[in-house]
């Protein structure tokens, strides 16, 4: 807190240099009456100094208090904040379910805040793997609720249905969120969801199997890109909804899969103030391709840092999965 000066030092310092200023004046200008003089310099420092500076001292002891509860206040939302991306980190997959399921992997994982809006999600049953990444409406607190919802869902769908078809997947997913955020057609201002790009690999007959909803997959073949387009709907309620497409492809051994949210290509920055964009986005992934993920996730980090150039905030959570066949 800071140190205020009561009103009555106030009145003392100013009656002390209204009676300095009024003895120079006397001694100039041999001025008559010197009683009176001294009286007046007293007393009209007093009756103005003394309500004014009381005045002002308990406005800074008001402002002073309120600083110090917001503070407090402040110090244990951060402390809940915190203690809520220690849960969220614990419902991500570990590193080592990456690293003994693929050759190679990068989590270029950035949230915008503490928590984040955007989550990676990797489980393997039987002989399939089902690899996601999701961005849910919004970042932060409201965004990490709704990812934690698409964890538990994915969790839960995975376990009690067959994994073969990503779209299948995604349209039962689509259910769930609505039906747990309670969408419907009376309700269509409750447009709260996610994009997600999910892929299941047999890893007996490595074929792939991919489902988007808005978000897309890139995969790299000797170092040629190739799309798999997203179906134009998101996961939750949407004016109109059509069957989310399944796509299929059969891999071979050193293609490279990329999944991702928007936080990237849609991060504002440069000599303009422009967002970075998809085409720009693939052109970076293009460029990168001979080096190892741990190298891509560096230049991917560097490249958006001198994009922001400490002129622009990150304008969301940013994701990319990068995961070698």
């Amino acid at each position: 807190m800071k140190k205020i000066i009561k009103p009555w030092i106030v009145a003392v310092i100013s009656i002390g240099v209204s009676v300095l200023i009024y003895l120079i004046l006397a001694l100039i200008f041999a001025m008559e009456n010197f009683v009176f003089g001294i009286s007046i310099s007293v007393i009209i420092p007093a009756i103005i100094a003394y309500p004014i500076s009381n005045a002002i001292y308990k406005s800074h002891k008001k402002i002073n208090a309120q600083k110090i509860e917001i503070e407090k206040s402040h110090k244990k939302t951060q402390h809940s904040i915190n203690y809520a991306s220690r849960i969220q980190q614990a419902l991500l997959p570990e590193d080592k379910l990456f690293t003994e399921n693929f050759s190679s992997h990068f989590i270029f994982n950035k949230p915008k805040d503490i928590v984040s809006g955007d989550f990676y999600y990797l489980k393997k049953e039987k002989e399939f793997i089902v690899v996601a990444v999701a961005d849910c409406t919004g970042h932060g607190i409201p965004g990490a609720f709704v990812s934690m919802l698409g964890i538990s869902f994915l969790n839960e769908i995975i376990n009690k249905n067959k994994t073969e078809n990503a779209a299948q997947i995604l349209e039962k997913l689509r259910v769930k969120v609505k039906d747990s955020l309670k969408q419907t057609e009376k309700n269509s201002t409750n447009r709260d969801g996610m994009d997600i790009a999910l892929c299941i690999i047999n890893l007996k007959t490595n074929k792939l199997s991919f489902s988007g909803a808005n978000n897309p997959l890139y995969f790299f073949r000797a170092n040629n890109l190739q799309e798999l387009k997203a179906t134009r709907n998101p996961i939750g309620l949407y004016p109109k909804e059509i069957p989310f497409k399944n796509n299929e492809i059969q891999l071979q051994k050193k293609d490279k899969i990329y999944m991702f949210s928007d936080g990237y290509p849609d991060q504002f920055g440069g000599e303009k103030g422009m967002k970075f964009k998809k085409n720009k986005f693939k052109e970076l992934l293009i460029t990168i391709q001979t080096k190892k993920f741990a190298e891509q996730k560096i230049v991917l980090n560097q490249t958006i840092k001198k994009w922001k150039n400490n002129k622009y905030e990150q304008t969301d959570d940013i994701l990319i999965v990068g995961i070698e066949i």
